[in-house]
């Protein structure tokens, strides 16, 4: 449960300005926490840090429990000896204001290969044993991870079902000649690991020396083409051939006239009930290492979730199955005391949702953006808030608040000045939007970075249901004005927001 009012930025790592294609956690990272204490801000919500997937998005990941290893700072692998300054001479084609992971992959990856030759074959000692350490603490995890990741590369990354079968079905000789076989493979990729975990738990411990809570991210499915789903079958709905045999979707909504067809393989949840939940637990204490409090993303399928046929064209056909309940959020209470979650519950959410939700004292999620359609029953509208409530202008699922102003419908559009009482003049819709959360019951406020900007819709970060251009989205210091922090921190005093 929120008991604080407070306020915060929503922006993702790769998002921040830097000279190697993308942002992540190097000077710029800590010059944003800085940024984010002027402003009177207590929250960074980064959403997901977990390892890229299609369409560039870190809710695909190949693990759900690795680090997108393209964040690591290597200025600070500089720093160790592990690279050399002409390492650090930036593309030629990257671009300020957007990420092209097309150039970006390549680039980072060849620098970390080398930074990992440099690591492995050096003599410091202290950081040898800081990386055994590590090895040794996440080995759960780690292992498979590194393990998958070696034989995905060595198979061209075909899909693991098509691999040797004895690797498919984890034959304990085939994998233990893998290990002794590919050591500097397997070595690259826990060194990698340990890499974004030694400088995230650092960036981390400089926020919340300065009053910054971090707000992380959970999704509630995995990708298929997963160390997760390889190393545990069993906990997943898979065929014969090691095919999901239904897959995770959500019914045509305000996104999509035919839903959306996410693709991800459904969980065995019988299983993991026998099991006392305990990949899930284990997974939200990993989450839980890396923020402070985290969201878990469709909270609506814990209760049911929208099953559909593995070899359906669309989402439409799906169709709603019972969820874990109340049992698997009893198993995250005995393992996290206080359970510091937030419900993502939009979308189509029924009663049983909300009963959930409520059961557990969770805070659940509003958008802004989604408050004029429907008159002054609508819930999104501020006057409808609870204290332990989250809300937003807009999520990185949403267009950024001024690209919404500009194509609204008429009728939204008039409710909504009448609403907030102003007159024609929308040039700071973005500041009067952020002023109504702000003012509202709501605990904690969340702003996206492009809302505190002023940012049109080609500054978006991710479309649900269009399969590229997504993610993409920097922004330049340029953009930051002075005047942006004075007044959000203004704001959040004026509304006891600490």
């Amino acid at each position: 449960m929120l008991m604080d009012r407070a306020s915060g930025i929503l922006l993702h790592p790769t998002s921040l300005p830097g000279a190697l294609g993308a942002g992540g956690f190097g000077t710029d990272a800590y010059k944003f926490v800085d940024w984010l204490a002027s402003a009177g801000q207590s929250y960074w919500q980064v959403l997901p840090l977990g390892e890229i997937g299609p369409g560039n998005s870190p809710y695909m990941s190949s693990s759900a429990f690795a680090g997108n290893i393209l964040l690591i700072d290597l200025a600070e692998l500089a720093a160790h000896g592990w690279l050399i300054s002409e390492d650090l001479i930036p593309h030629p084609e990257f671009r300020a204001g957007q990420v092209d992971f097309a150039l970006l992959h390549p680039f980072r990856m060849e620098r970390l290969r080398r930074a990992a030759s440099s690591f492995f074959t050096s003599r410091t000692d202290k950081m040898h044993r800081a990386y055994d350490a590590f090895c040794a603490a996440e080995s759960d995890w780690l292992d498979d991870y590194a393990l998958f990741m070696t034989i995905a590369e060595r198979e061209n990354w075909r899909e693991w079902n098509h691999w040797p079968r004895d690797l498919v079905h984890r034959n304990p000789q085939a994998l233990h000649s893998l290990e002794k076989a590919c050591p500097g493979e397997i070595g690259f990729w826990k060194f990698c690991q340990w890499c974004f975990t030694r400088q995230w738990s650092k960036l981390k411990q400089y926020a919340n020396e300065r009053g910054i809570r971090i707000i992380g991210d959970v999704p509630i499915f995995v990708a298929w083409q997963s160390a997760d789903v390889w190393s545990h079958q069993e906990l997943f709905e898979l065929d014969g051939h090691g095919r999901p045999s239904v897959v995770a979707g959500v019914p045509p909504d305000y996104f999509s006239e035919t839903g959306q067809l996410w693709g991800n393989p459904l969980y065995r949840w019988d299983v993991h009930k026998e099991s006392g939940y305990a990949w899930w637990t284990a997974r939200l204490r990993h989450a839980l290492k890396q923020a402070d409090l985290v969201r878990i993303d469709h909270f609506r399928g814990f209760a049911a979730y929208w099953e559909v046929p593995a070899d359906a064209p669309n989402a439409i056909t799906g169709k709603w199955e019972p969820g874990p309940g109340a049992s698997l959020f009893e198993a995250f209470a005995k393992a996290v005391p206080h359970l510091p979650v937030i419900a993502e519950d939009l979308g189509l959410i029924t009663p049983d949702v909300l009963e959930l939700r409520d059961q557990f004292k969770l805070p659940g999620m509003r958008v802004l953006q989604f408050a004029f359609g429907n008159g002054e029953t609508n819930h999104f509208l501020p006057h409808h808030y609870v204290t332990n409530t989250v809300a937003y202008t807009g999520t990185h699922d949403n267009d950024t608040t001024i690209g919404w102003w500009n194509t609204v419908s008429g009728h939204e559009k008039a409710f909504a000045l009448q609403y907030l009482g102003i007159d024609s003049d929308e040039a700071q819709i973005n500041w009067v939007m952020m002023r109504a959360l702000s003012s509202s019951a709501a605990n904690m406020v969340i702003f996206p970075m492009q809302d505190v900007l002023g940012l049109p819709s080609e500054h978006r970060m991710n479309f649900p249901g269009q399969p590229s251009g997504n993610w993409e989205w920097r922004f330049s210091w340029d953009q930051v004005l002075p005047e942006q922090a004075v007044a959000l921190a203004k704001m959040s005093s004026e509304n006891g927001r600490g």
